[in-house]
C-alpha cells in the first residue's frame, strides 16, 4: 500500500458507546465492515479510537466522569483493555489483526520518539495489520497530553503521510447556524479554506463521556489543510459513514490547502514541537522571511521572549505581535539579546566565539500564519 492511501478514521466517545456509555460491540462490527471493504479497496486504514475512560467508568461502575488524574487514568487502565478486546474480536471475525498504539505528547513532540512511532506505523501498514491509537491516558498528566482525540487523529495523519483523515462524530458536519437555534441551519458540504469565518462557527460543545466540540475539528481541520490531509466530519450513525463521507454523501469536507504541503519534518515542528520562546523581528525580516523564503539573521530581531536554549523551538512574532512562524534557533535567549539587532559580522566579537551567521537557518523554519 502506498502512503497516498492512507486514511485515518477518528471515532468519538459518543459515537463508540452506547447510551449507557459501555462501548457498543454492534457499532464495532459494523465499523470493522467499513474498513474491511474500504482495505479491499486499496486503502490502508488507520483508527483513532476514544471511549477508553468512558468503558472504563461502566466497569467500575463510577457515578460520572473521573475529575483526578488518578481516577482517570484508572478508568482507562481498566477501558483500554475492554475496548481492545472488542476491537480485537470484530475486526478477527473478517482476518484483521489490530494493533494497539498508545501516544503521549511527549512521542509527538521528541523527534526521536516521533520517528519511532512512525516507523513502527509503517510496519504495521505493510503487514496489513490496522494501529489502533489513542492516546495513554494511564501515564499522561496535563503538561504532557494532547488534550483531545481530533487534535491527535490530525497529528497522526500528519506523521502517516495519510490522504484523508474522517472523523466520526454525533454532528452531521459543520453548519452553517447552530442548528439548536436556527431551524434552517444548513450543513456546509464543503470547506475551502479554514479562516476566521469557519472558527466562528464552532462551539463549545461536548457531552459528559466525551472531551471534544467543533472547535477541536475546526483546529483538527487547520493541521490537516497545511499537511496535505483532505478532512470530513460525519455522523458515525450512520450506516457506512466512513465510505459515505469519503464520497460526499454526507458530512463536511475540509480541502487540503492548495499550497504545496509541508514536509514530514516541518510538520513535525508547525504542529507537534511546542515553542520555548519567542522573537519578534521586524517589517523587512517578515517580507524576507514570508516573501523571500530566507533565514532568520540577528539584524531583524527587535525582542527576545522566554528562556530557551539553541536547539529549541521558539514563535517567530511580526512587530504587530502575530505569530507567523516556528523554527529551531541556533543561540540561547541570553546570546540572542546581545547579539539582536546586529549585522552577522559582529556575532564573534559581541559573543567572543563564532557562530552560525543564521539564528534560524531557513531548513528549521516553517511558516505558520503565512503561505
Amino acid at each position: 500500500m502506498t502512503s497516498l492511501k492512507r486514511l485515518v478514521i477518528k471515532v468519538g466517545t459518543s459515537t463508540l458507546t452506547d447510551e449507557e456509555g459501555n462501548p457498543n460491540p454492534d457499532y464495532i462490527r459494523r465499523l470493522a465492515q467499513d474498513v474491511f471493504e474500504l482495505s479491499q479497496r486499496g486503502y490502508s486504514p488507520i483508527l483513532v479510537s476514544s471511549g477508553a475512560i468512558a468503558a472504563g467508568m461502566q466497569a467500575l461502575k463510577l457515578p460520572g466522569r473521573p475529575k483526578t488524574i488518578p481516577q482517570k487514568q484508572a478508568a482507562a487502565a481498566v477501558g483500554q483493555g475492554l475496548l481492545m478486546h472488542l476491537y480485537s474480536t470484530e475486526f478477527g471475525r473478517l482476518g484483521i489483526n489490530v494493533a494497539q498504539m498508545l501516544l503521549t505528547k511527549d512521542d509527538l513532540t521528541d523527534r526521536k520518539r516521533y520517528i519511532n512511532a512512525r516507523n513502527t506505523m509503517n510496519a504495521l501498514l505493510k503487514l496489513k495489520a490496522v494501529p489502533i491509537i489513542n492516546e495513554n491516558d494511564t501515564t499522561a498528566v496535563d503538561e504532557i497530553r494532547v488534550g483531545d482525540n481530533d487534535t491527535l487523529a490530525a497529528l497522526v495523519a500528519a506523521l502517516a503521510d495519510a490522504s484523508a483523515l474522517v472523523i466520526l462524530s454525533d454532528v452531521e458536519g459543520l453548519y452553517d447556524h447552530n442548528p439548536n437555534e436556527h431551524e434552517g441551519a444548513e450543513i456546509i458540504r464543503i470547506v475551502e479554506k479554514v479562516d476566521k469565518t469557519i472558527e466562528g462557527l464552532a462551539g463549545e460543545a461536548g457531552t459528559l463521556r466525551g472531551t471534544g466540540g467543533m472547535r477541536t475539528k475546526i483546529n483538527a481541520a487547520r493541521i490537516c489543510a497545511k499537511s496535505g490531509v483532505t478532512m470530513y466530519i460525519a455522523n458515525g450513525k450512520q450506516l457506512n459513514a466512513v465510505r459515505r463521507s469519503l464520497s460526499g454523501e454526507i458530512g463536511s469536507k475540509f480541502l487540503a490547502s492548495t499550497a504545496m504541503p509541508l514536509k514530514s519534518k516541518k510538520r513535525w515542528m508547525a504542529f507537534s514541537l511546542p515553542p520555548s520562546g519567542a522573537v519578534t523581528i521586524n517589517s523587512g525580516a517578515t517580507r524576507q522571511i514570508i516573501h523571500g523564503g530566507k533565514s532568520l539573521l540577528a539584524a531583524g530581531i527587535t525582542a527576545v521572549t522566554g528562556s530557551f536554549t539553541s536547539g529549541e523551538m521558539v514563535e517567530v512574532v511580526d512587530e504587530y505581535g502575530t505569530p507567523i512562524a516556528r523554527g529551531i534557533v541556533n543561540y540561547s535567549a541570553d546570546s540572542l539579546r546581545q547579539i539582536m539587532g546586529k549585522q552577522s559580522t559582529a556575532i564573534e566579537e559581541t559573543l567572543g566565539v563564532a557562530g552560525p551567521d543564521e539564528v534560524v537557518h531557513r531548513d528549521n523554519l516553517v511558516l505558520t500564519a503565512h503561505g
